[in-house]
């Protein structure tokens, strides 16, 4: 079943922090809402849910419209941050209570209960509390309760959160195994972009109580619309400069970046005097000065950090401004800090966006 959205408004007392939003997210596929705190996501996700009130436009479930109904009436399954188990129950007790609220009983609930523990690898700590769980354990008690109950809609606000980085791998891949094989209608939220990339079929990326771009983990990331959303989708180069003249956008444009002349694509019309010039960190190739191709621009490493199978350097190009490069292959760490070198773009992966 999908969601369709349709110039959402919200409004906490004179402030308006969700206005003319409109989204339509299909049926059975994993949608991520990422952004920063404060950008709107989860409030957009409450709203899905029917605990906060929209105050202007409609939400659809399939082709039915539950702006007005109650967060019980919408056949929701909600994931949250901070598992919201009942410490006083049992594991079995906790991933019950959905299905009791629905009137199930007896062996026909055991049995779902069982099948969705079993689903989550807990089958054999139904009689357990909460307190003698780890975190990880928690959240995916919490994920079996969600889908327990069969949701038309499964909604998650930031349920890895409070995971340590190995855990949340683990879970991270449980999530995203079980909703495949589910085939439900998954609303994700969170600001980390490792994990909007590694599990969406979809990201919209929020900024303000708006969507400043919604496209596949690609798109989002190879194709940003804004310096906003590359500088937020994994690390980019953003740097302030003059808006190339006479380019309408789709094209490829002459620049100037501290000085130097090269090349760079721009996606979309330019609006203003100035400009962004982004450029990922692993699109830029380093070369001993002089070794160079085209498209380059000379500057000098200022630091450097090795990394294993990849090295972080920092290069100043002039004007006091300096980017952010990463190495890998062979002599990725070959450079040290002081040395001259050469800053190769490719200029179909360098791109100049509205300011």
């Amino acid at each position: 079943m999908g969601i369709k959205i349709e110039n959402l408004g919200v409004t906490y007392g004179n402030h308006r922090v969700i206005e003319g939003l409109s989204l339509a997210i299909e049926p059975g596929s994993f949608f991520t809402l990422l952004g920063p705190s404060g950008c709107g996501k989860t409030t957009l996700l409450r709203t899905i849910a029917g605990f906060i009130d929209a105050s202007t436009g409609r939400i659809l479930f399939g082709g039915s419209d539950v702006t007005r109904l109650p967060a019980h009436r919408r056949n929701i399954g909600m994931v949250f941050q901070d598992y919201a188990l009942f410490p006083d129950k049992t594991v079995n007790d906790n991933v019950a209570y959905g299905l009791r609220a629905r009137g199930e009983e007896g062996a026909t609930m055991r049995r779902k209960i069982g099948e969705a523990l079993e689903r989550v690898g807990l089958g054999h700590l139904g009689e357990r509390h909460p307190a003698a769980l780890s975190g990880g354990q928690r959240q995916r008690v919490a994920l079996a309760r969600a889908l327990v109950i069969q949701p038309q809609v499964l909604l998650m606000d930031e349920p890895l959160s409070n995971l340590d980085a190995k855990l949340r791998l683990q879970v991270r891949g449980t999530i995203t195994e079980l909703q495949r094989e589910a085939g439900i209608t998954t609303v994700f939220v969170t600001h980390d972009q490792e994990e909007a990339l590694a599990m969406s079929d979809r990201i919209g990326v929020m900024k303000s109580g708006k969507l400043e771009q919604v496209g596949t983990p690609s798109q989002i990331y190879r194709e940003s619309v804004s310096a906003y959303v590359a500088d937020f989708v994994g690390a980019a180069n953003t740097i302030e400069i003059d808006a190339p003249a006479g380019t309408a956008g789709q094209g490829t444009a002459s620049i100037r970046l501290a000085g130097h002349a090269m090349a760079a694509r721009v996606p979309a019309p330019l609006t203003g005097p100035k400009a962004m010039f982004v450029a990922r960190p692993e699109d830029i190739s380093l070369a001993p000065r002089g070794e160079g191709g085209g498209n380059r621009v000379a500057g000098t490493v200022t630091g450097r950090q090795y990394l294993g199978g990849k090295t972080s350097y920092v290069v100043e190009i002039g004007e006091g401004i300096t980017l952010a490069v990463e190495t890998h292959g062979d002599g990725h760490d070959r450079h040290v800090p002081g040395a001259a070198v050469d800053l190769g773009f490719d200029p179909q992966k360098t791109l100049v966006l509205a300011s």
